[in-house]
């Protein structure tokens, strides 16, 4: 019966809350800050923001296992709350950014910041469902937020694009209005009420009892969830190297549509996030059908295939000059988003106790960061790199993606073949 009644209020939130997350796609803003900053600032400077901006939904990720802790025994709707809030005051400080290099560390503290905050969200918001939702609903439910999100993420990010075509000022009353949107949602979100919540409370206060109440950031609870639990950390593993390539993707990319291939803003944010973001919600139901039959090694060991399809796609578009490729790739880039956005949040769920989903979540959240620290920054100076070497090479760096990726899929294989646990989901 609760379930029943909190759907529809999540439902709602999730009409509103994704208007200020279609601003702050890494391609989307990638795009505004590379052709609008052009000129302005030192070139080398403008390469780094890119990089920054396209990988800070996942780099800010980094910190999602400290709000798991700092939320263990608390309010999870109110702590998510406030940090919708946050997020919503730093998207409109985007609009006050000058057009120099100050105002573009401006622009990317503002969306670093306001994706650090969201990574809390994203975190506490995979507990709720696992509380309000039963297993056997849970990806179908899941995905209808998902799939509201892409949606609304994907028409914010195409009228982002439309706007600066425009008028390349647009984004100062672009990104205001986006934030107004979100404490709008925010506080329809506030209503949602969470099934057990208080025995849920209960269960996390007397588990930081056991562990002798540690420091709220005390690494050693991310350490010892990967420590105490070998097929989590495997999958982990396998994640952390096939995620890697996928986040080397986006940087490089925005570099080849605005340079290589010369486009505006519409439709170098049609390629970078619009049409992707758009297709999520065509592609989920299918993704949650077998997602909610299937343990999530075996699904990842399936749904890898599409990621590794699209970059070998884009390796294609950039080395031989194709653009209508570019297009074809963000078409799968969609279906491979339509069936990741399901097992990046939900598929710890299959290692994790229930008590302990938030820490899992955590630490898979906050591997993502990891790497997102880390790959934009190897993907751009590559695409320099063999830029330099010959005129027209850069697309290389995609064939270096594309190795790295790939392995990540072979390595989900072994694993599968590995361990029968995927025959059957987890026990709750």
């Amino acid at each position: 019966m609760l379930t029943r009644a909190q759907y529809p209020r999540e439902l709602r939130a999730w009409i509103f809350l994704p208007v200020m997350l279609g601003v702050l796609e890494g391609g989307a803003v990638g795009v505004l800050v590379k052709i609008g900053f052009a000129g302005t600032v030192p070139p080398l400077v403008l390469d780094i923001a890119v990089a920054m901006l396209a990988a800070a939904p996942a780099f800010a990720n980094i910190l999602s296992f400290m709000w798991a802790t700092a939320s263990h025994g608390r309010n999870k709707v109110r702590f998510a709350t406030r940090l919708m809030i946050v997020t919503a005051m730093l998207v409109a400080l985007v609009a006050v950014a000058p057009r120099n290099t100050l105002g573009l560390w401006l622009i990317v503290f503002a969306v670093v910041a306001a994706r650090m905050f969201w990574s809390g969200v994203i975190t506490l918001r995979s507990t709720v469902w696992r509380a309000n939702y039963p297993p056997h609903e849970r990806a179908r439910l899941a995905g209808n937020f998902s799939a509201m999100q892409a949606i609304v993420v994907a028409a914010t990010a195409t009228l982002l694009g439309l706007a600066l075509e425009r008028w390349d000022d647009a984004f100062r009353f672009v990104y205001p209005i986006a934030a107004v949107v979100g404490v709008f949602g925010a506080m329809q979100y506030n209503r949602i009420r969470v099934r057990g919540h208080r025995a849920l409370i209960n269960r996390e206060r007397a588990h930081a009892e056991e562990t002798n109440g540690r420091a709220i950031f005390d690494p050693r609870a991310f350490i010892n969830v990967l420590r105490d639990d070998r097929r989590f950390r495997n999958y982990m593993l396998a994640m952390f190297v096939f995620g890697f390539g996928n986040l080397m993707v986006l940087a490089p990319l925005v570099l080849v549509v605005t340079e290589r291939f010369q486009f505006t803003h519409f439709p170098a944010m049609l390629v970078t996030a619009a049409i992707p973001v758009a297709l999520m919600p065509i592609t989920i139901p299918f993704w949650s059908q077998y997602f909610d039959r299937v343990h999530i090694l075996q699904y990842r060991s399936i749904h890898c295939w599409v990621f590794v399809t699209m970059i070998a796609t884009v390796a294609i578009a950039a080395l031989f000059r194709i653009p209508e490729l570019l297009f074809v790739s963000a078409i799968i880039k969609g279906v491979a988003f339509g069936g990741g956005v399901l097992g990046w949040n939900l598929g710890h769920h299959d290692f994790a106790p229930k008590h302990l989903a938030s820490q899992y979540m955590g630490v898979h959240v906050t591997l993502t960061g990891m790497r997102g620290i880390i790959a934009p920054f190897i993907g751009v100076p590559l695409y320099r790199f063999f830029e330099n070497w010959k005129p027209g090479m850069g697309g290389l760096v995609f064939l270096v993606c594309l190795a790295i990726s790939l392995t990540g899929a072979i390595w989900f294989q072994v694993l599968r073949h590995r361990s029968k646990s995927w025959a059957t989901k987890a026990g709750e």
